[in-house]
């Protein structure tokens, strides 16, 4: 069982910035496939940008340019820095993560992006 905690969202007007950071509860050093995924009411959750097995980087298409991904393993901390946010980039994002073939996620956290 790993636990994931997201931090860091909050409200911020367009144009802005925030940091999302994300800690597990074991160590991620051997953890490939990894990142973060947004949703917002009556839509499927989506993906915002992750590490893949593959060892690359996968970012969603509105997001590519703006936000990045970066991982710190010594503090099990997965990152995403989220630039020029914009008032559709308003979500719950999620960390996740995944062990052979088991999904975990985060309880969430709530960025809003409004004037």
């Amino acid at each position: 069982q790993v636990q994931l905690v997201e931090s860091g969202g909050g409200l911020v007007q367009p144009g802005g910035s925030l940091r999302l950071s994300c800690a597990a509860s074991r160590s991620i050093s051997s953890i490939n496939v990894m990142g973060w995924y947004r949703q917002v009411p009556g839509k499927q959750r989506e993906l915002v940008a992750a590490f893949t097995s593959g060892g690359w980087t996968n970012y969603g298409d509105s997001v590519k340019g703006r936000f990045t991904i970066s991982r710190d393993n010594a503090k099990n901390t997965v990152y995403l820095q989220m630039n020029s946010l914009q008032p559709e980039d308003t979500a719950v994002y999620y960390c996740h993560l995944r062990i052979f073939t088991v999904d975990f996620w985060g309880q969430g956290t709530q960025v809003t992006v409004s004037s």
